[in-house]
């Protein structure tokens, strides 16, 4: 539901689990093969020579210094800055705002905060509830339906979060949420796309008997 891009998250992270496994794979021979051992050291000592070589028949006119190395850290600032880049993508499209709605004498919005205040109240006297989050995140995909279709923007989806008791049935809490969905939708009047994640932890397993806020 956010805008974090998953499939360059897996490609990323399956480029570097190929190169620790060979990594891995290399130092195991490495340290097992003693023949191997010594190839490796000697074609390392070679690639080093051609390294030094190179750089040596690069240098920048009346600098020591090579083209080649300026290049590489051209390289490493370019790679660094999508490196920021990239980081700073993860987890984006969260909003605070829920729906809009455009009429003759205004507009009315509804904050996030609305619908997870009166999720959290709701679900206080249920035993087989811990705690329970919401947030949201745009939808932009949405906008144009709910505003074609009830004049009304869902700006955003629901993500709702709960923690529940050991032993606790999903379906009950499951039927819960659905109940407190529906009259969301009703009150709002038009149908808002909603992520339910119902999970345990070790929060779960040490909980008292009674409720703790």
């Amino acid at each position: 539901m956010n805008g974090t891009h998953r499939g360059l998250n897996r490609a990323l992270l399956g480029v570097l689990g190929l190169v620790l496994v060979a990594a891995g794979a290399i130092t195991i021979l490495a340290g097992t093969n003693p023949a191997f051992a010594r190839r490796w050291t000697t074609a390392g000592a070679d690639v080093w020579a051609g390294v030094q070589d190179s750089l040596a028949a690069a240098k920048m006119p009346g600098a020591d210094i090579s083209w080649w190395s300026v290049g590489v850290l051209a390289a490493l600032v370019i790679v660094a800055v999508l490196l920021v880049c990239w980081i700073a993508s993860q987890g984006t499209g969260r909003s605070n705002q829920l729906a809009s709605q455009d009429n003759d004498t205004g507009k009315t919005t509804v904050d996030t905060a609305v619908a997870a205040h009166a999720i959290k109240a709701a679900l206080t006297d249920n035993t087989h509830v811990l705690a329970a989050s919401v947030q949201s995140w745009n939808n932009k995909s949405w906008n144009n339906k709910s505003r074609k279709n009830t004049g009304a923007v869902a700006n955003s989806g629901l993500k709702i979060s709960i923690q529940t008791r050991k032993g606790a049935s999903p379906v009950e809490v499951m039927a819960a949420v659905d109940h407190l969905v529906e009259g969301l939708d009703q009150l709002l009047g038009f149908r808002l796309p909603v992520l339910v994640r119902i999970k345990a932890g070790t929060r779960t397993l040490f909980a008292r008997t009674e409720r703790v806020a």
